[in-house]
């Protein structure tokens, strides 16, 4: 009988997404080589200030002790892994930095998994053709929405059905927000709260601007139509001080408010993210409790499919990264997906 098959991973971040990636892989190994004859290990980590080699994918020493970073070139030629994952903080002054990480991990015969979204919004037609020209794959699912598995949806589960609309209410900080404003709760308090707890970022400027659901519903509408991510239009509302009165009419009304991104097959390249209103007891949008999520898919004359649930966290998204590293061994068409 076959044995499974080994999968060495250099993992490119250590914040929290990461350290969750690399426990779950460490937890969970002796059940993924049963269950799907996958061996994923990780051989090196590198951080911002340092990195380490695991050729045992065992627990990395104190990051005290990890010498100096190399040229990403270099380690990933002395560790020759098969998938690279990459899980650091989407920042602007990061984008850079980060694309060039994973070109080079493409270049280097690695397929590559990431939670980050700036370079898929700055690279995207360079990584696909860097991962087309090679033969290996991109799998963004955990920068899509965390646990939701919408970008599985859009990059392989639709394929065939004729999506006109996708709509997503795809930011679980700002659904919190905004519930917690039609309780009658202040902004700054109800921003409090979600930080309390881990919800929302220390910086959650992205979350309330619009700016993190766009970047999603883009994420998601190039994967469905194959669009330019990085030359997609956005027009976003955003929760401001002045939506708490709103809210607070929304909620007497027995409704809520959600921000809802959407984009459309007959709309090349504009996205949208909105406040729009819904009956409590609305699905999918409606429905949700606290920071779980919901994408659906309008698909004509075949139905609306819906995905939903999926709360925001670090785990959360890891899993995400966890799933399309597994699934590489199994479906590793080259490009973006």
């Amino acid at each position: 009988m076959k044995g499974p098959t080994p999968l060495p991973i250099v993992l490119i971040g250590y914040g929290p997404v990461a350290r969750n990636y690399a426990a779950v892989l460490r937890a969970r190994r002796a059940e993924f080589r049963g269950r799907y004859l996958v061996d994923p290990y990780l051989v090196a980590i590198r951080a911002r200030d340092g990195q380490i080699h695991t050729p045992d994918g065992g627990v990395p020493p104190d990051r005290a002790c990890w010498p100096a970073r190399t040229p990403i070139e270099d380690l990933l030629a002395g560790t020759a892994p098969a998938v690279v994952a990459q899980a650091v903080p989407s920042t602007p002054d990061g984008a850079a930095e980060a694309l060039a990480d994973g070109l080079a991990a493409l270049a280097a015969g690695a397929h590559l998994v990431t939670a980050t979204k700036s370079p898929l919004l700055s690279g995207w037609s360079r990584l696909h053709t860097v991962a087309s020209e090679y033969g290996r794959a991109v799998r963004i699912s955990g920068a899509t929405g965390a646990a939701l598995p919408a970008g599985d949806l859009a990059r392989a589960g639709l394929r065939g059905f004729e999506v006109q609309e996708v709509r997503g209410c795809v930011n679980g900080t700002a659904s919190f927000v905004l519930d917690r404003l039609g309780e009658g709760v202040a902004p700054a308090a109800a921003l409090d709260i979600a930080r309390e707890r881990g919800i929302a970022e220390a910086d959650a400027t992205a979350d309330l601007s619009g700016a993190d659901a766009a970047t999603k519903l883009r994420l998601l509408s190039g994967l469905l139509w194959g669009w330019d991510v990085a030359a997609c239009r956005v027009e976003a509302e955003p929760i401001t001080d002045g939506t708490a009165a709103r809210a607070v009419r929304a909620h007497a009304r027995g409704t809520v408010l959600r921000h809802i991104g959407s984009a459309r097959a007959d709309a090349p390249g504009r996205v949208v993210v909105a406040l729009r209103e819904f009956p409590r007891t609305a699905a999918p949008f409606g429905v949700l409790a606290g920071p779980e999520k919901a994408v659906e898919f309008r698909c004509g004359d075949a139905g609306d499919i819906t995905v939903s649930g999926g709360r925001s966290s670090p785990l959360g998204a890891a899993l995400a990264m966890v799933k399309d590293t597994l699934a590489l061994a199994i479906d590793p068409a080259a490009g973006i997906g």
